[in-house]
C-alpha cells in the first residue's frame, strides 16, 4: 500500500511539470508573438532624374589682374609691399623719386618770388599816376600803359604759380597707388631700381576668385547656368558659359562662396553635370544577397516574388541615398520592404 502510494505521488510530480513546461513554451511563443517587427511600407518604383558628372580640375582665377604702374619716372626709394600681401585700394605702395623735380620746384618758387616783386613796383607805379593824372601831371595813355604793365604781372604770378603746381604733382605722381583692393601677386622691381613712366612696380588681384574650368567641347550642350558644381569642401553654381571653343574645350567660371585667394592659379577638383538621365533605383535595404546574387522582392498578382537584379551606383533620392537598379526591375513595380 505504501509503494503504491508512493508511486501515484511521482505520477503526479511528472505531470505536474510537464503541465508547467508547456505553459512557459506558450508565454514564450506570446512574447516572440508580440516582439515580431512590424513589416515596412511597400515601394512603387518610379523613374528618378539624376545628372552626370565628369570630374577635372578647375584653376583659382581672380576676377581680374591690374598691375600698379608709375607714372613718372625715376629712383624707387621705397616699396610697402611684397608678394602675398594685401593692397587696399587707393594706398601708397611704392616710392619714385626724381632729383631734378626737387630742382624744378625750387625754380618754380623763384619766378613766383620775381613775378611778384614785379607786380608789386607795377602796382605801386600804377598808383603814383593815377595821383599825377588826378593832379593833371600826366596824362590818360600813360596810365592806361601801367594799368596793362601791372595785368601782365599778374599774369606773369599766375603762370609762375600754375608752373610751380604742374612740378608739384609730378613729385606727387611719384606715389605708386594701388588700383584695387586685392592680394599683390608679384613685384619685379625693387628699391634702388630705376624705373620708366608706365612701367608695373606691382600685379595686384581684385573683384574676388572664381574657379575656372576647360571642359571638353562634347560636353557643351549639357552645360547650363545655374547648375550646382561639386568642390572639394563644398559645391558651387555655373555662372558663365564663354560661347567660344578654344583647342577642343569649353571655358566655365564657377562662383564658390568662401573660396580662398591665398593660391592663384590652384587647382581644385571638381565634379560637373554635364547630363541627365531617369533611373530606377530601391533602398539598399530592399537588396538581399543569396548564393551570391542580389535579390528584391516585388508583390505580384500571384504574391510576392523574388527576382535577381543588377544593382549599380549609389544615388540620390528625395528622401536620401538610394541604390540604382542597371536591370531586373520595371518602372510600377512594387517592392516588398523587408
Amino acid at each position: 500500500m505504501f509503494i503504491c502510494v508512493v508511486l501515484l505521488g511521482a505520477k503526479c510530480k511528472r505531470k505536474g511539470r510537464a503541465l508547467a513546461l508547456r505553459s512557459l513554451i506558450l508565454v514564450g511563443l506570446v512574447t516572440a508573438f508580440q516582439a515580431a517587427p512590424v513589416a515596412a511600407e511597400d515601394l512603387v518604383i518610379q523613374p528618378i532624374e539624376t545628372f552626370e558628372t565628369k570630374a577635372l580640375f578647375g584653376r583659382v582665377e581672380s576676377q581680374f589682374v591690374v598691375p600698379a604702374r608709375s607714372r613718372i619716372g625715376g629712383t624707387l626709394t621705397a616699396l610697402e609691399v611684397t608678394e602675398g600681401s594685401q593692397a587696399q585700394a587707393g594706398a601708397v605702395i611704392a616710392r619714385i623719386t626724381d632729383p631734378k623735380l626737387e630742382a624744378q620746384l625750387a625754380a618754380a618758387d623763384a619766378r613766383i618770388a620775381s613775378a611778384k616783386s614785379q607786380l608789386e613796383n607795377a602796382e605801386t607805379e600804377l598808383a603814383r599816376n593815377e595821383e599825377l593824372l588826378a593832379k593833371g601831371a600826366t596824362t590818360t595813355q600813360r596810365v592806361d600803359q601801367v594799368h596793362t604793365t601791372v595785368e601782365v604781372a599778374r599774369n606773369a604770378v599766375a603762370e609762375a604759380k600754375a608752373a610751380r603746381q604742374v612740378t608739384a604733382t609730378l613729385i606727387e605722381d611719384g606715389n605708386v597707388l594701388a588700383p584695387a583692393d586685392g592680394r599683390v601677386l608679384s613685384v619685379p622691381v625693387r628699391p634702388g631700381a630705376v624705373v620708366m613712366p608706365g612701367e608695373p612696380v606691382a600685379t595686384i588681384t581684385g573683384g574676388g576668385v572664381f574657379l575656372r574650368l576647360a571642359i571638353p567641347e562634347r560636353h557643351a550642350q549639357g552645360l547650363t547656368v545655374g547648375a550646382t558644381v561639386e568642390v572639394e569642401g563644398g559645391s558651387g553654381t555655373i555662372e558663365k558659359v564663354y560661347p567660344q571653343i578654344e583647342q577642343g574645350r569649353v571655358i566655365v567660371d564657377v562662383a564658390v562662396e568662401g573660396l580662398s585667394d591665398a593660391f592663384i592659379g590652384q587647382r581644385v577638383l571638381v565634379r560637373v553635370p554635364v547630363a541627365s538621365r531617369q533611373v530606377l533605383a530601391v533602398p539598399d535595404a530592399a537588396i538581399e544577397q543569396r548564393a551570391g546574387l542580389d535579390m528584391v522582392t516585388i508583390k505580384t498578382a500571384e504574391g510576392a516574388v523574388q527576382v535577381t537584379v543588377i544593382p549599380g551606383a549609389e544615388i540620390a533620392g528625395p528622401e536620401g541615398a538610394l541604390r540604382e537598379i542597371l536591370t531586373g526591375l520595371r518602372a510600377g513595380d512594387t517592392v516588398i520592404m523587408p
